[in-house]
């Protein structure tokens, strides 16, 4: 398909961040670039678009590809080669001007650069390149970016992009490489992995170059990530978890993104389309776990197995998991210790601290617990204070289940309601208390 060169670049801006709605991992935190009083921009700690920062505020970032141009031909990808679409491409000039013409305008603080694969990797990176130096160097941009490194791409490449960017992120796509195979036979799971390794041991140089140098240039300051499309394989949740667990460990990722399939090419290997949509409540259940495992000392052999591959649709995988493991409860919340009362449902990683700090100063009550952030009304079934439970239960966990279902699970809207859509810069997105990122409710 030959790229359309008419176009004018509102045109393209139009095509090609409708290409890159089913990119999703670009929740990015974490990173500390300032302004040094000679450019335009900043990147505070708090959190980059799709994230939240500590004062509440939404932060945004223009998500576009650089192209929607592939020489592959990757099943699932509205972009993949055979697709009779408009075919577009930036320039790095464009990328500039529109990067820097919407900070003026308020309407973003950063960049999320994706892009396809124009006639090979190498070539591709080089404009990705041209267009984060230029950004940099002569438009004095200082603000965030987010970039997404092209598997099998010259690792030198990769490496000077590094230096520009904030944070990069290379998709594993589908978790097996049984399933790459056959819906992107152009992908190898090594040429996947070899950037995100290369990625991990730049991080970890620069770590120590920093050390000695405070003023040395950083790598790669926000880390890396990857994404994995749910639902287009037929592996378990158990398999993903795996997977998950495994890359943490292995390439020291900030985030593992699930992105649940969207029916938009027809073949033979896909699954059948259904009238139910993308499987965002597994979406949801996945991002739960990966929570779980971040920030909740569980591993993925505790929350799944083999046995029972895959999550519960009724109950969020620590309220399941509690209620599988009654033998650990009741807890005492007056002398648990922190790492017990984050396995309690009801209590976050946030409410465990101010339970350990609070009860220093006296016997805490049911009341004090409410204050604190905890959800009574699933934590009552799994704690007690001072040796009472709040009200009499059966503890059994057929009884436990019924009671928590009556008081309804919590699902964010944007799960249950929620079309297969790219947030507008527009958008004003406000979760309620107790949601996190991407609006996990995990307590």
């Amino acid at each position: 398909m030959r790229i359309q060169e008419t176009l004018t670049m509102y045109e393209k801006l139009n095509i090609l961040t409708d290409a890159a709605k089913y990119d999703v991992a670009c929740t990015s935190s974490g990173t500390s670039r300032r302004n040094d009083g000679t450019g335009m921009g900043s990147c505070e700690q708090s959190g980059i678009c799709h994230s939240f920062s500590a004062d509440g505020r939404c932060i945004s970032l223009l998500k576009i590809l650089f192209t929607n141009e592939c020489i592959y031909d990757c099943k699932y990808c509205v972009n993949r080669r055979t697709n009779d679409v408009v075919r577009t491409s930036f320039t790095p000039d464009e990328i500039c001007t529109l990067t820097m013409e919407f900070y003026r305008r308020n309407y973003i603080e950063g960049l999320f650069l994706s892009s396809g694969i124009l006639k090979s990797p190498d070539y591709t990176m080089e404009l990705i390149y041209a267009a984060l130096y230029k950004l940099r160097t002569e438009c004095g941009f200082q603000g965030y970016i987010h970039v997404k490194a092209i598997p099998g791409a010259d690792s030198e490449l990769i490496r000077r992009v590094g230096f520009l960017a904030d944070r990069m992120s290379v998709n594993l796509e589908l978790p097996t490489a049984e399933s790459l195979k056959i819906l992107a036979p152009h992908k190898t799971r090594k040429k996947i992995l070899t950037p995100m390794r290369l990625v991990q041991n730049g991080m970890e140089e620069n770590r120590q170059e920093l050390a000695l140098y405070r003023h040395a240039p950083r790598f790669v300051p926000a880390g890396q990530s990857t994404q994995m499309i749910i639902g287009a394989t037929p592996e378990s949740d158990y398999q993903i978890m795996q997977v998950t667990q495994s890359l943490y460990q292995k390439f020291d990722l900030k985030r593992v993104f699930f992105s649940a399939f969207v029916h938009v090419n027809e073949d033979a290997h896909l699954p059948a389309r259904s009238d139910e949509g993308p499987p965002l409540l597994r979406e949801h259940r996945l991002y739960q776990a990966d929570w779980l495992l971040r920030y909740y000392h569980f591993r993925a052999e505790e929350l799944l197995s083999e046995e029972e591959p895959n999550f519960n649709v009724l109950f969020d995988p620590k309220c399941n998991w509690a209620l599988k493991h009654l033998e650990y409860f009741p807890v005492e919340v007056n002398q648990a210790d922190y790492k017990t009362l984050l396995r309690v449902p009801g209590i976050g990683y946030k409410s465990a601290s101010r339970i350990v700090k609070a009860r220093r100063l006296g016997t805490l009550t049911y009341e004090d617990l409410k204050k604190m952030g905890v959800v009574l009304k699933r934590a009552v079934y799994f704690i007690t204070c001072e040796g009472k439970m709040m009200y009499p239960v059966k503890f059994t966990e057929e009884s436990i289940a019924r009671n928590l279902l009556a008081s309804g699970e919590r699902l964010p809207k944007e799960v249950v309601h929620m079309g297969y859509q790219q947030l507008s810069l527009f958008d004003d997105v406000r979760f309620g208390g107790g949601l996190g990122e991407k609006g996990i409710y995990m307590q």
